[in-house]
């Protein structure tokens, strides 16, 4: 189904929509099952997923075996470890399916090779870059310097339905706090909202 990768071009992109089925029409699609690794440290693997349904996450594994959880990435959102997949390298980090997933795999090469379709999509390809390196830069600045509730607030804010379905101990891993922490948080702003 590359038909939601094509809107997501048409939606960012002035294209009209033969230049959106010919530009994916090089693009394959994978599905994943629950709990399904899709990038392990180590892999090298130049590409990236976009999510047509379902949920990844991206996350390490310190060496005490704890998991630290970076990012979701629920539909319409694209996800790349990019020390593999723009640097050659090993990735660093794990991407896994917490729901059933299905994915487009977008390769390295794609941006390059679809330019002579639409020209247009190399600037796309920064303002993804721009917009990636401006989320983790607010995430690390939520990490060094918000209170547990206000990294919550915030997470509700992106990520506005992944309460639902995510569980407890990855959205508190996300936030950096305990699930016991993220409880607490939780018994907190009812309390505040629901006098």
């Amino acid at each position: 189904m590359l038909d939601k990768f094509a809107a997501y071009l048409k939606k960012r992109l002035a294209i009209t929509e033969e230049q959106a089925a010919e530009a994916v029409s090089c693009l394959t699609i994978k599905s994943y099952k629950k709990g399904q690794i899709l990038l392990r440290a180590g892999d090298l693997k130049s590409e990236a997923y976009f999510v047509n349904s379902g949920l990844l996450r991206y996350f390490s594994i310190d060496e005490k075996g704890k998991e630290h959880i970076i990012q979701f990435a629920p539909e319409d959102w694209m996800l790349s470890d990019r020390d593999t997949s723009v640097f050659n390298e090993p990735a660093f980090f794990y991407i896994d399916a917490i729901e059933d997933t299905e994915v487009v795999v977008v390769k390295k090469d794609f941006f390059p090779a679809i330019k002579n379709i639409v020209p247009e999509i190399l600037e796309l390809n920064i303002l993804m870059l721009h917009n990636s390196i401006r989320f983790m830069q607010k995430r690390l600045n939520m990490l060094l310097s918000a209170t547990a509730e206000e990294r919550y607030l915030d997470f509700i804010k992106l990520y506005p339905n992944l309460t639902l379905r995510v569980p407890q101990w990855m959205i508190a891993s996300y936030l950096g706090i305990t699930p016991e922490s993220l409880s607490r948080v939780r018994k907190d702003l009812a309390k505040k909202h629901f006098k």
